[in-house]
């Protein structure tokens, strides 16, 4: 009994949270600019490509040569910054506001350790998250075990924001899906550079909610064997926008007046329904390592219903789900320590590479 009053403690502390975020006047709505027209369409045509099995898995990363500086470093570790040009193709770019061309990166790394002996696990932006420190703090205590931490700055998101954007409150929902396909391309680049540049001998990708979606599709294309971590996420954007607690932060009437076929709300839910199902990660393929893709979720999660995230699972036989007691964010602020167990517990399901001829 007493578990059940926590339990439900948790799920009503999301809908308070939400509810402050997202339904008062403190910033516009989701999408107060309707679908972005063309953008969409050409998002809609683009992400299709994505879900036939052979072709998607064999698309190759483009190469990036970040610019790097340091920014502090100990006798033990280094944080530095790197710049580098979205590899986007010239289309994605077009279709990107000009702030979020160039994409930012923090890379914190143990020093004196062999690249090939250590792992290194690439984490990308949840809803909300403009800056490199909480997920910093999430990497950081993992140096000790030779797993080093990079931080992908989401484009629209922090410096790359466009300037008529408030906070994270993107204007149309061809940006969710362009911040969403960008983020998949910058970090498969990213992961190409630490395996061929940097020569690490392990890595992986991790997120936590929306960013746990991006690190799934990231694990489901990328050509070689990596660990996969989403944290607090669903299956799906459907799930936040229409579901979830997301769905009273959404400028519906603005939708419904730019959609000149609907009329009514539901009609409006059942268009977003049908775009956003492009972001189903049962819809991607299958990872080349299913047994290294740990979800951990939330047992009473206002934001992401149990079924959304059990789904995954049986989309991907052999992948993992770990339950942690709370709601969405009590689960962000206090279970940091279950997170970096899943990610060190997968990355041990993963085989070394060969160290190079040159360290022998």
């Amino acid at each position: 009994m007493v578990a059940i009053k926590i339990g439900m403690l948790h799920y009503v502390l999301d809908h308070v949270y939400g509810a402050f975020m997202h339904r008062t006047k403190l910033s516009p709505p989701f999408f107060s600019r309707g679908w972005g027209g063309s953008k969409l369409d050409l998002l809609e045509n683009m992400i299709k490509q994505i879900f036939p099995t052979a072709e998607a898995q064999n698309w190759p990363p483009k190469v990036i040569q970040p610019m790097w500086k340091t920014v502090w470093e100990t006798k033990n570790a280094c944080l530095k910054e790197g710049l580098f040009r979205t590899p986007c193709d010239e289309e994605l770019i077009n279709a990107l506001p000009p702030e979020s061309h160039i994409a930012r990166v923090a890379f914190l790394a143990p020093k004196f350790v062999p690249p090939h002996k250590m792992a290194c696990v690439v984490h990308l932006a949840g809803t909300g998250d403009h800056s490199f420190e909480r997920r910093l703090r999430l990497g950081g205590p993992l140096l000790k075990e030779n797993i080093a931490t990079m931080v992908l700055e989401s484009p629209f998101y922090g410096q790359r924001r466009p300037f008529l954007q408030s906070g994270s409150k993107l204007l149309c929902v061809s940006d969710l899906l362009l911040l969403g396909r960008a983020t998949i391309e910058e970090a498969r680049s990213l992961l190409h550079w630490l395996d061929s540049e940097a020569g690490y001998g392990k890595m992986g990708v991790c997120g936590l909610s929306m960013g746990g979606v991006h690190a799934a599709m990231v694990g489901s294309l990328h050509p070689t064997p990596i660990a996969t971590f989403p944290f607090l996420s669903p299956h799906s954007a459907v799930v936040a926008f229409c579901e979830g607690v997301l769905k009273h932060a959404t400028a519906w009437d603005a939708l419904r007046q730019d959609l000149s076929a609907a009329t009514t709300l539901h009609e409006v839910q059942e268009h977003m329904r049908h775009v956003l199902s492009l972001t189903d990660i049962t819809r991607f393929p299958i990872p080349k390592n299913p047994n290294a893709v740990i979800l951990v979720a939330a047992t009473d999660d206002g934001y992401i219903p149990k079924h959304s995230v059990l789904e995954v699972q049986r989309a991907w036989p052999g992948s993992e789900v770990r339950w942690v007691t709370g709601g969405h964010v009590s689960s962000f602020i206090l279970h940091n320590g279950e997170f970096r167990r899943a990610i060190m517990d997968g990355l041990n399901r993963l085989e070394w590479k060969e160290a190079p001829l040159s360290s022998l």
